[in-house]
């Protein structure tokens, strides 16, 4: 998951998730609109570099169109850092690998953030720690769901978490249709019979969905108590700590062997650093709600991550499924950014 943020499995997107098991969001984003936190409004010194620079012309698009690359960046890192945790399962197991992610992750994040610890009250506290569970389980239950069903049909199912709170905070009967296609998306995943997925990892992915909508309001709360990142890599650390027990009894002294800590880290590093990085650099130019529209490109990402690393050939209706939640979730993020 995105996670990364995010986004979708426990990615740490800088707007929204998973996956995740995205994105996660940025620890400067404001408050959630339909269901998409919104960046904080740039300084006075930001704006007064953007007019000088000037941002309508050929420069203006070109910021753009770099914009879009980091975030199409950010997505495949995420996508194929799934793919080589699931090729790691057989060292260290699920647990595992999401310990050795979340705690290289922390720090880095620790290291780059510096983030101090005084001067919050217990309500911050408790956001961040609400914060850090939510990227734990996300996490951990997405890398279960990876572990018994193809990382596309994971990703398809984890999508519907944050895919729903988009319809659910819409007040515009158009979110009825996106729900109703992404409803067809899961009935058409289950064609081919959810036995044949897996029922453990289907729940295991529809429960990580769960979190990361969790997640995506945590981060942007959070995002009002610190600054800058300081309250994502609490959070990362917090989450780190609790999963470290159960890494422990999962995988053992596979933890500390140098060949599974490097591609332990290497996950780390294209699951959460490298597209946190890629998409706040994006967001600069980028407004959230085109962030949020090219974030529903995961399921599809990872579809094609999960055939090109792992051999996961889809069928036509697990292909037709992925598209029609990418879609639902692309028709629901604009009908809230037009509503909002």
């Amino acid at each position: 998951m995105n996670a990364s943020p995010a986004g979708p499995e426990g990615t740490v997107p800088a707007t929204s998730a998973d996956p995740a098991p995205g994105a996660a969001a940025t620890a400067s984003s404001g408050p959630a609109v339909g269901g998409v936190p919104q960046p904080v409004p740039p300084s006075p010194e930001v704006l007064s570099a953007e007019a000088a620079a000037g941002p309508a012309g050929p420069a203006g698009a070109r910021g753009r169109i770099t914009s879009v690359a980091l975030v199409i960046g950010g997505i495949v890192s995420l996508q194929f850092g799934s793919s080589v945790a699931v090729l790691l399962f057989p060292r260290a197991g699920a647990l595992g690998v999401v310990t050795l992610r979340l705690v290289v992750a922390s720090l880095v994040l620790l290291v780059v953030c510096r983030p101090r610890v005084r001067g919050y009250t217990r309500g911050d506290w408790a956001t961040v720690l609400a914060f850090g569970v939510a990227l734990a389980g996300m996490n951990s239950l997405f890398y279960q769901a990876i572990d018994r069903i193809p990382l596309g049909a994971a990703v398809t199912l984890e999508f519907l978490g944050p895919l729903i709170l988009s319809v659910a905070t819409s007040r515009r009967r158009l979110s009825l249709l996106w729900a109703a296609l992404a409803l067809g998306g899961v009935v058409l995943l289950g064609r081919e019979g959810f036995d044949g997925l897996n029922l453990a990892g289907a729940a295991f992915a529809l429960a990580a969905g769960g979190l990361w909508a969790a997640y995506i309001l945590l981060s942007a709360r959070t995002g009002q108590r610190f600054p800058q990142a300081d309250g994502l890599a609490l959070a990362m650390t917090v989450a780190a700590l609790l999963s470290l027990p159960l890494g422990i009894a999962g995988a053992g002294f596979a933890l500390i062997d140098p060949v599974t800590v490097g591609l332990g880290a290497a996950v780390a590093m294209m699951s959460s650093v490298l597209p946190y990085t890629l998409e706040l650099l994006a967001l600069r130019k980028l407004p959230a709600s085109g962030f949020a529209v090219m974030m529903s490109l995961e399921p599809a990402a990872a579809a094609t991550a999960g055939f090109l690393v792992l051999h996961q050939a889809l069928g036509w209706a697990e292909v037709l499924a992925i598209g029609l939640v990418v879609i639902a979730s692309v028709g629901a993020v604009r009908s809230a950014g037009a509503h909002n």
